[in-house]
């Protein structure tokens, strides 16, 4: 006796199956291959401390991509990552690659805060009160715990002044 003809079995090798194995392979190739190694960020070049003289200061002003660095006290502090306010254009600009005790400790960005003649001795900052030192000791402390200390500054002909070379 003949049976009822039986459904076909179908086969494992269907299209269907095909392409949801396709897709079950490349998903595992996906998931397990293996990633790229992670690249770090290029350091940034090390600060070696210097001195400096008012002249050899004045080109770290933030222009023609130059660092920000400014004086308080004799420290001269790299103030780059405030360069909006530091740098060119920015409310302390007057100060960038110069002395800035004065000004500071009186609370003036005019540039007559700021000492004239570069080759002359430094502002010793006679002529401020109580309130104005306290006011630059705090301006000092405040750039001491924000910037780095990258050197510091000497009158020109001082026997710590950098060489010029001929």
């Amino acid at each position: 006796m003949d049976s009822p003809p039986a459904a076909q079995a179908a086969s494992i090798a269907s299209p269907i199956n095909l392409i949801l194995l396709s897709l079950l392979v490349l998903l595992v190739y996906l998931r397990l291959r293996p990633s790229p190694p992670p690249t770090l960020p290029k350091a940034p070049a090390p600060i070696v401390f210097r001195t400096f003289t008012p002249p050899t200061l004045k080109p770290f002003n933030g222009e023609k991509n130059m660092p920000v660095y400014l004086s308080v006290r004799g420290r001269v502090f790299d103030v780059t990552p405030g360069r909006n306010f530091y740098g060119p254009g920015g409310p302390y600009e007057n100060f960038a690659g110069r002395d800035a005790s004065r000004g500071l400790a009186c609370g003036s960005f005019d540039e007559d805060m700021l000492t004239k003649d570069l080759e002359g001795p430094l502002d010793n900052l006679n002529g401020l009160g109580e309130e104005e030192m306290q006011a630059l000791k705090d301006w000092e402390e405040r750039f001491s715990e924000k910037y780095l200390v990258v050197g510091k500054l000497v009158p020109v002909g001082s026997d710590e002044a950098p060489k010029m070379e001929s």
